[in-house]
């Protein structure tokens, strides 16, 4: 079954953390998380206990409960949560384990570690990191909110769009220009609770797919935040964390594509048409032999990556192909396995429909696709 090797990047570790989040996953998150779609948000209980089986800590330092590990351990979480087959629950975990609590640990001073990340590791703070903006997705450097010193302290001024844990979180990194004229250089990034006066969630956005993922507009109106690192460093911030975010997605994208081809096998196998299992048809067959092909390549591409950034080197161009080829895999995927599922695969009740709109975004979120492949044509 598509899904069941284990690379040899990996070690017996690596092995115990894939087998105890598949339990979790099977036990935890696919029997309740239905409801969590028609909610629309993950329950705080659910995070809670991530973070008492140490899920949320994964990448952190141990002084505050981690288990410091590396890109290798994103991988695997990844693909594990993608393989629930609810893309909303597996974003809202990987956006605060992967995409915003990094800024902290990073680059927290050690009274900003000290206050937030032992909640962040226990899942009792939820973070969410907010760089885009309706004008300013893939281009970092275009993004136009402001933050500005008053009487010591930082105050933001401006609105962030597509916010994942938008609503839901307590603890937000914010990307805000400090020099107007300087380009990259006068992006910083920010820590900002929720309870900060000026700060406030804009519309709750609806979306085709990711429906348990809380998306949010958020807005600062001279709201007070501290600065996170150093001054006029924030845009190095983000572009190192895109790594980080890139590998988790095309991990994603592989486990859920793993997940459809298995239930698409069940299927065939036992849907009679003309009188015999569509498994029969020699066309089926190998489109899905080929497809499973494919999602092993793509998995070997991410581990390869995951495994290049845990050696500490350069690996913009392998994260990169990971990124655009995993998320237009996962769609070609998601595509021929609602087909193959026939009627059935087309209501709202099926496990391939919602999986199929949840899949659409990967093409989109993390650096579009046609970003990817420019980050790849840069460096051949």
């Amino acid at each position: 079954m598509p899904g069941t090797m284990f690379s040899p990047y990996f070690d017996d570790g690596h092995r115990m953390l894939r087998e105890t989040l598949r339990r979790f996953v099977e036990k935890e998150v696919v029997p309740r998380a239905s409801a969590w779609e028609a909610q629309g948000f993950v329950p705080r209980e659910v995070l809670r206990e991530m973070g008492r089986l140490g899920f949320l800590g994964l990448r952190h330092p141990e002084e505050f409960g981690g288990a410091a590990m590396s890109a290798l351990a994103t991988a695997l979480l990844a693909e594990e949560l993608g393989r629930s087959g609810f893309g909303g629950f597996a974003a809202t975990v990987l956006v605060h384990t992967d995409m915003a609590s990094p800024h902290l640990a990073r680059a927290g001073s050690p009274a900003q570690l000290g206050r937030w990340m032992p909640g962040v590791v226990a899942g009792e703070l939820i973070t969410a990191v907010a760089v885009t903006e309706p004008d300013a997705g893939s281009d970092v450097k275009s993004i136009r909110t402001v933050a500005r010193r008053e009487g010591g302290a930082w105050k933001l001024r401006g609105s962030k769009m597509f916010i994942t844990n938008g609503a839901l979180a307590d603890l937000y990194f914010v990307a805000a220009r400090t020099d107007p004229g300087a380009g990259s250089k006068g992006i910083s990034m920010f820590a900002l609770e929720k309870a900060a006066p000026g700060f406030s969630v804009g519309r709750r956005l609806d979306k085709m797919g990711w429906r348990c993922s809380d998306t949010a507009e958020l807005v600062f109106d001279d709201a007070p935040a501290e600065l996170l690192g150093e001054e006029g460093r924030g845009f190095y911030a983000i572009m190192r964390n895109f790594q980080n975010e890139r590998i988790a997605l095309a991990a994603m994208a592989m486990g859920e594509s793993a997940r459809a081809l298995e239930l698409t096998l069940d299927y065939v196998r036992t849907r009679k048409v003309f009188g015999a299992p569509l498994w029969d048809k020699q066309a089926v067959r190998q489109r899905l032999a080929a497809l499973a092909a494919r999602v092993e390549a793509g998995r070997e591409l991410v581990y390869r990556a995951a495994w290049l950034d845990a050696q500490g080197l350069d690996c913009v161009k392998e994260v990169s192909m990971a990124k655009a080829y995993c998320g237009e895999l996962v769609n070609e995927v998601m595509y021929d396995c609602l087909q193959f599922h026939g009627g059935a695969g087309y209501l709202r009740d099926s496990a391939i429909e919602r999986m199929a709109r949840d899949a659409r975004v990967q093409s989109i979120g993390g650096g579009a696709t046609e970003v990817m492949l420019e980050e790849v044509a840069k460096r051949l």
